[in-house]
């Protein structure tokens, strides 16, 4: 992928590595953690954890419904539980059961999604999962936490933990951009300033913050300076930074990879609209599936690209009366 090259960005670990690698180190100082998995273990990474305290791990087959149950269970019994598997099968394949014996009684299983988003590429639509967000947001009690790289992701592993009740926490497969140093900020419910602006405000998550940067240096050479908001969080959502964006800079972008129903966007301009209306665009995944495909062509095509937030920004700049230099 091509993401954030253009501003010098190197390409790290995918989030769903560094999310094991904490796993693992968090096994260590935590005896009550336990690993729940649906066969996919290679993939999500729990391998890491399963390898050193097999004891702890446990492999229910690909029977996702079964997974959450068992998750629960443990949880309910006083284990600290991560329940893993591909975002797509955990959340749609076991809906009801994260509805009714975690999100319901409010049940502090830590659920890890996979093989997020369309970058994965080559898999496939079945195993894409654009709809995770969506779902996992309604649920009352359920935090969603979707981080941009690998040192955000080591740093929202340890903070789910510390989060009060269950938590859905959004991986990835590809390498991504590297925004943050290690030991990177993470507070759950509070968005992260990557970038001071006041004509605009791009709010972004997961891989699109690399994008949203991308972007603001392309409006920079406009004369348009963007402010950009790493949305890590997307419940809670950070609703005061979201309204002093929008009493500062006037106008809203939003960056997904996601579809634009029920995703941070559809979040974003919720809050807006109860706080301080303001023009908002959306950049995201638009009504459809995708296809099988190398991650970048995958991503120009369905939108998510600096070049597509740029393109969303002048729309909404039109919608204030901004311009900048050329309009």
């Amino acid at each position: 992928m091509d993401i954030g090259k253009a501003i010098g960005l190197e390409y790290g670990a995918p989030t769903r590595n560094a999310f094991g690698e904490e796993l693992r180190a968090l096994g260590g100082e935590n005896p009550n953690l336990v690993v729940v998995d649906g066969d996919v273990a290679n993939s999500t990474r729990t391998e890491y954890f399963a390898k050193v305290y097999p004891e702890r791990f446990f492999n229910v087959g690909i029977a996702e419904s079964n997974l959450i149950g068992v998750a629960s269970g443990l949880a309910a019994s006083g284990k600290d539980v991560v329940a893993a598997s591909f975002a797509a099968f955990l959340l749609n394949n076991a809906y009801e059961q994260i509805r009714m014996t975690i999100a319901f009684p409010r049940i502090g299983v830590k659920l890890v999604g996979s093989h997020s988003g369309i970058s994965i590429g080559e898999d496939g639509p079945s195993q894409m999962a654009i709809e995770d967000i969506a779902l996992a947001t309604p649920l009352p009690h359920m935090t969603v936490l979707v981080p941009a790289d690998a040192p955000s992701m080591r740093a929202a592993t340890r903070a789910m933990f510390a989060q009060e009740g269950p938590v859905y926490l959004r991986t990835g497969r590809s390498q991504v951009p590297v925004v943050y140093d290690d030991g990177a900020p993470f507070t759950i419910g509070r968005a992260n300033v990557l970038r001071e602006g006041d004509d605009l405000t791009i709010v972004a998550c997961g891989l699109m913050v690399a994008a949203a940067l991308e972007a603001a240096e392309a409006l920079r050479a406009d004369g348009i300076a963007a402010r950009v908001l790493d949305m890590h969080t997307i419940k809670p959502l950070d609703d005061d930074a979201l309204e002093r964006a929008a009493r500062e800079t006037g106008a809203i972008v939003t960056a997904e990879e996601h579809l634009l129903d029920g995703g941070l966007g559809a979040a974003v301009a919720r809050s807006i609209a109860q706080r301080h209306p303001v023009p908002v665009a959306m950049v995201g995944i638009d009504n459809r599936y995708a296809e099988s495909g190398a991650p970048q062509e995958l991503l120009d095509k369905y939108g998510l690209t600096a070049r597509h937030v740029v393109e969303a920004a002048r729309g909404v700049l039109r919608k204030k009366g901004v311009r900048g230099k050329r309009g």
